[in-house]
């Protein structure tokens, strides 16, 4: 897998279309304006948690109050990462996020383990989970006085993943233009349950709200349980670095990666805030704490005969969030691939569309695998812990670039300050999840582990039998011809007339099957 990514080798910034490579190859499309790009992070944050279950930071909070001082203050840290991002997404501009970042600074085998995690377990389960939660909401009118079944929500599941597949195997354009509208209509959703909000207060009910009520805790306070809320409400706004994964498709990324982590996080923090603030309006904390369905539960309280609006909020939102999480999610495949820490034909892109088919297809498959496992939530609960991890190992990468190469061009540049803040926060959740939850913790390092062989026999074992190597090349070539597809040029790359023979072998048949020029 290595020599691929030597071959390849040169800067991972690619041109702008294929007609603007130098060189005459195809190359990923800067197609992700100032809105996409918010699109994709307001999109990916808000999933199904804000409307379907805030109640795990309120329960562990205590109060009222207390929990909207946790919402509040996890966006700010969430701003805070997403500033430290934003100076590694432009100093190291390659798509990937948090795998590039960690790669690039720690070395081989840190990437790997991220990569590997990210591919076994996170992104699979994930978008499982979402798309089970978006058959649920669509199913669940159909059977009022019953739980859907197990089968049906599964199988439309997997047409929602195929769907959204197809979408963005066959434009860049239409899989940013699906995130703009579906972010659009759940942020409507939103605004309605905060305008709602608003008349509630407007009319007197704000009895939580008062400074008195929301502080009287129903629990006796504990800083293992805040610590647990404060984790809670990290999760619900994962997804911030989301962007990072698609730098190479920003159009203007030096301006537009910081724009747009200045325009959603403190949206997003204003939205969850605003939206606690409106359920406690119509709800009491026990009554939220009971809800499955807290958004479900406020709109049969409040709109009466349109409180159907709520459950198709939910459903469309969850539908937005496998769009978004699938556009993502196989750019960090196909930025593991070009590196040389996953199969090659991963890091290919179609002659045309200029997409990258093959990890998009890899990614679909790996989450419809798990669609067919009963166990996808504990493994998410194992994995959670692990991926808060590497968020603190590579702002600790900024810090320890910015020692080690104090010279490096850095288009933005934050003051040492924000990551010193944000990695006394994480070191605070890591501790407390530690020691709350060490047999959980445990088995996710566990499983991240596993990666260790397979990085020295699948990535550094140069010297492979030559069986092994014809194989791997066979099912390239295979996969190649079946996709259509041939590794990007990027620029600064090697021009035509220094490439191996190899590769002008891969990528010739390619271009004369779609050159119209062609006898």
């Amino acid at each position: 897998m290595e020599d691929g990514a030597r071959r390849r080798g040169g800067s991972e910034k690619g041109p702008a279309s294929p007609s603007e490579s130098k060189e005459g190859g195809v190359a990923l499309k800067k197609e992700i304006g100032l809105v996409s790009a918010c699109g994709i992070i307001v999109g990916n944050i808000i999933g199904s948690g804000i409307f379907v279950s805030p109640k795990g930071v309120l329960e562990n909070a205590g109060s009222v109050g207390l929990a909207l001082v946790v919402w509040i203050v996890t966006g700010l840290i969430t701003a805070v990462g997403a500033l430290c991002y934003a100076e590694l997404g432009v100093t190291i501009p390659k798509s990937g996020g948090d795998y590039s970042y960690v790669k690039d600074i720690f070395g081989g085998l840190a990437g790997f383990l991220r990569l590997w995690i990210a591919v076994l377990v996170i992104y699979p389960t994930n978008q499982a989970v979402i798309a089970l939660t978006f058959s649920n909401y669509v199913l669940q009118p159909l059977f009022p006085t019953c739980l859907p079944p197990e089968n049906g929500l599964r199988l439309l599941a997997g047409v929602c993943l195929l769907l959204l597949t197809w979408v963005n195997c066959a434009s860049v354009r239409w899989a940013t233009r699906v995130q703009d509208i579906f972010t659009a209509g759940k942020l409507l959703a939103l605004g309605l349950i905060i305008v709602m909000g608003v008349v509630q207060i407007c009319k007197g009910e704000y009895f939580w709200l008062e400074p008195s009520n929301a502080f009287e805790f129903f629990q006796t306070p504990d800083v293992g349980l805040v610590a647990l809320a404060f984790l809670q409400g990290s999760f619900a706004y994962g997804g911030w670095n989301f962007l990072n994964y698609v730098t190479e498709e920003l159009v203007d990324p030096y301006k537009n990666l910081p724009r747009a982590i200045f325009i959603s996080i403190p949206l997003v923090t204003f939205v969850y805030v605003f939206a606690n603030v409106a359920y406690v309006t119509a709800m009491s904390p026990q009554e939220l704490l009971a809800s499955n369905a807290v958004a479900v539960t406020f709109g049969e309280k409040l709109l009466g005969v349109m409180a159907w609006i709520m459950p198709i909020s939910v459903a469309l939102s969850t539908f937005g969030g496998v769009n978004g999480s699938l556009f993502t999610s196989s750019r960090l495949f196909f930025a593991g691939a070009r590196e040389g820490h996953l199969p090659s034909v991963l890091a290919m892109i179609h002659v045309r569309r200029c997409t990258p088919i093959p990890a998009l297809l890899f990614t679909c498959l790996s989450t419809l695998l798990m669609l067919v496992t009963s166990d996808i939530y504990t493994l998410i609960n194992y994995v959670g812990f692990i991926n808060y991890l590497f968020y603190g190992v590579t702002v600790a990468g900024q810090v320890v670039l910015r020692w080690r190469e104090p010279h490096r061009s850095r288009p933005i540049k934050v003051s040492l300050f924000f990551p010193v803040v944000y990695l006394l926060f994480w070191a605070f959740l890591l501790v407390f999840s530690l020691w709350s939850e060490p047999v959980v913790c445990g088995i996710g390092l566990a499983i991240m582990l596993t990666g260790v062989p397979i990085y020295f026999l699948g990535v550094r074992w140069e010297h492979k039998p030559p069986a092994i190597n014809t194989f791997v090349d066979a099912l390239t070539r295979a996969g190649q011809k079946l996709c259509v597809v041939v590794y990007p040029q990027m620029d600064g790359g090697p021009p035509p007339a220094e490439l191996t023979e190899e590769t002008k072998e891969l990528q010739e048949p390619m271009y004369r099957a779609e050159d119209p020029t062609s006898p």
